[in-house]
């Protein structure tokens, strides 16, 4: 009898050890597994929430960028009739505008150069240098005063800076594009 209570008692032991052993096993597994689900759920919460920032700041660049066309609408309406009654003090009027939707833009860049990536933020940078052509062609007629030889000149300068304006941020785009379906 002493033989069958020694079995059974080795019997329970070894079971009791394998059932305590498996628990630890599996809790072990259930935590990694646990671990590796927050870990996955976390990154993907922060994709996203990259993603989008870069959507705003895109969206926010081309925004002002068409912000800045129409303003630069209006300064070619000006430099066409230079012989409208108070035309230099519009003209300077549209420049401050156009200084102040510069600013605007260049921090639109800054956010985008920060987001990223690279070659988003190399595009939005060449937008916000597409319109330096602008800005002289401004300063050049007003220099000049309407009517005169350079005041034509800065007027065709004024209108050729438009399609590298354009196709800078076409070229934004499309890198904005790229990078917002890559994330």
């Amino acid at each position: 009898m002493a033989e069958s209570t020694l079995w059974t008692l080795s019997i329970a032991a070894v079971t009791g050890g394998t059932a305590v052993l498996a628990s630890w096993v599996t809790s072990r597994g259930s935590t990694r597994a646990a671990r590796i689900q927050a870990e996955t759920a976390a990154d993907s919460q922060r994709r996203e929430r990259l993603r989008e920032s870069r959507r705003t700041a895109y969206l926010d660049l081309i925004e002002q960028t068409h912000r800045m066309g129409e303003l630069l609408w209006e300064v070619s309406d000006v430099l066409r009739d230079p012989d409208a009654d108070g035309s230099t003090a519009t003209l300077q009027q549209l420049r401050e505008r156009q200084v102040a939707e510069y600013a605007k833009i260049r921090r639109c860049v800054r956010v985008v150069e920060l987001e990223g990536p690279l070659p988003a933020a190399a595009a939005a940078l060449r937008v916000q240098k597409s319109t330096g052509d602008f800005h002289a062609a401004i300063e050049q007629a007003l220099a000049a005063g309407p009517g005169g030889a350079d005041w034509t000149t800065a007027e065709a300068r004024f209108d050729a800076a438009y399609s590298p304006f354009w196709a800078a941020l076409e070229a934004f785009v499309d890198a904005a594009r790229n990078a917002h379906q890559g994330t």
